[in-house]
């Protein structure tokens, strides 16, 4: 290591030590039973979502709801009355996440490794975070709470609730044009702030192997978890879906494939705009997944299936999920009141994945013995504004149109708009990386024929490594404490 290098690590260091940071490993964050019990003590006195360092510990998919403490995987399983699938549909809650959102867990995997490396400087850097909505809240939020400050990049259209909430914790704010699909748009303005700003770090969610890693980490040993829990004698773990977004949860696929291979990998996106389909673009509703691109980190090589969903399906539904006349109809087809009152746990990302895995269910014919797994990444708490915005425009929600949400759009949710890959579908998809990448981004051409042709090491060497950087941790937080 350079010795500028070593040196920006102690500085580092003592500005957490001054500052009473302490960096979690993803050992602790995967089983929080691994954390120091006087940290467990402080936290009981933190709110989850308080600014305050100790809740780095809680980036984990373990917070109790009921309490400051931990409990086992926050996870829904959803009943066969309310998907109309005799499959088992098993989704990761990510609403108990400090901010609401499993994002903040990819932005601790993007800049805790610059920041223990000594390659990111607090003291003169600023953490740019360009998103389609969570990723830049989350890493506005994980940088706060490293001492760190931030630019949230994110399209104008995005929720009312996401630029409340930056304006509050004090990030800087770009709004950039369009709306979740408008990606290119976020990705210009990096290029212009990186040309006109030297105190700029850009973390490219679309990029950063810090985002699969994490998930590649803690997603997929959360989901391991509660397959081991769940599954019968007569049981099979099918299939994990996801949308594409920025292909960082997806890699948690990658790691269930190894412990499962018989396993699928279903990515979904927007039917407005099949870029994985059908080379296609356009706008769409469904918050947070940006498209009309391949992520550089999304190892296409191991997608199976590829899905389109219609974003007036889960704008219908959050409506069915969320207003009293959509609850009350649901608990008269005798599904479950305690499912049913946990169906805001869902936002509308997490509505097209649990619809990305119906379809699933529905494609391969699966029965009782398969069981899917998807993740509902956040909640209705970050999209009230939405359902206030379709009663304005539509009306109140009565019960005769939740009849028609129920079974026109979730139980008869069909097998249109998907694609079975092989070798060739594949390859056209991973090809599409190139005018993204090597003509507007500056990857290398030779990176992105390592992606397909040494994929056996590429993928590997880039999604694993927790355990090194847990070791960095260790010895960067043993060089912050030196002198306490």
């Amino acid at each position: 290591m350079p010795v500028a290098s070593t040196k920006q690590i102690e500085r580092t260091a003592r500005r957490c030590r001054e500052r009473n940071i302490i960096v979690p490993t993803f050992a602790q964050q995967r089983d929080p039973s691994l954390i120091p019990e006087s940290i467990q003590q402080e936290l009981n006195d933190i709110g989850r979502w308080d600014v305050h360092p100790r809740n780095l510990f809680r980036v984990s998919w373990k917070n109790d709801p009921e309490s400051p403490g931990f409990d086992g995987v926050n996870m829904l399983e959803i009943p066969p009355a309310l998907s109309g699938v005799p499959a088992r549909i098993f989704g990761l809650v990510g609403k108990y996440f400090p901010t609401g959102s499993h994002k903040v867990g990819a932005t601790f995997g993007c800049l805790v490794p610059r920041l223990i490396d000594g390659s990111f400087d607090p003291t003169q850097n600023k953490a740019v975070w360009p998103s389609t909505g969570n990723y830049c809240r989350g890493g506005a939020y994980i940088a706060a709470l490293l001492a760190c400050e931030s630019v949230a990049i994110l399209p104008e259209e995005m929720s009312r609730e996401r630029f409340e909430w930056l304006e509050e914790i004090g990030s800087e704010i770009i709004a950039t044009k369009g709306c979740e699909s408008n990606v290119k748009e976020i990705f210009d303005k990096c290029w212009e702030l990186k040309q006109e700003r030297d105190d700029v770090v850009v973390f490219n969610q679309f990029e950063e192997f810090g985002n699969s890693r994490w998930h590649y980490a803690v997603t997929a040993e959360a989901i391991a978890e509660v397959l081991a829990d769940r599954l019968g004698s007569r049981d099979q773990f099918s299939a994990y879906i996801s949308a594409t977004g920025s292909a960082g949860t997806l890699a948690a696929g990658d790691r269930l494939k190894e412990i499962y291979p018989t396993a699928k990998i279903v990515a979904t996106e927007a039917l407005q705009c099949p870029t994985l389909l059908s080379c296609g673009f356009g706008g769409h509703r469904i918050e947070g997944i940006g498209d009309k691109h391949v992520p550089w980190i999304h190892n296409v090589r191991n997608t199976d299936l590829v899905m389109g969903i219609d974003d007036a399906d889960p704008m219908a539904l959050i409506r069915l999920f969320n207003e009293p006349a959509g609850q009350e109809f649901l608990a008269r087809q005798q599904i479950d009141p305690q499912i049913v009152s946990r169906l805001p746990c869902l936002g509308i990302s997490s509505i097209a994945n649990l619809l990305g895995a119906i379809k699933t269910a529905k494609w391969f014919e699966l029965d009782e013995h398969d069981v899917l797994v998807t993740v509902f990444t956040d909640s209705m708490d970050l999209y009230a504004s939405r359902l206030a915005e379709a009663n304005a425009a539509r009306g109140p929600y009565t019960q005769e149109q939740a009849a028609v949400d129920f079974h026109g759009r979730l139980q008869r949710a069909g097998t249109d708009h998907i694609e079975e890959l092989g070798y060739r579908e594949r390859k056209r998809i991973h090809n599409l990386k190139y005018f993204t990448w090597v003509e507007q981004q500056g990857k290398q051409v030779e990176e992105l024929n390592a992606q397909w042709n040494q994929y056996r090491d590429y993928w590997p060497e880039r999604f694993c490594g927790s355990d090194r950087i847990d070791r960095q941790i260790e010895a960067f937080n043993q060089l912050a404490q030196k002198g306490a």
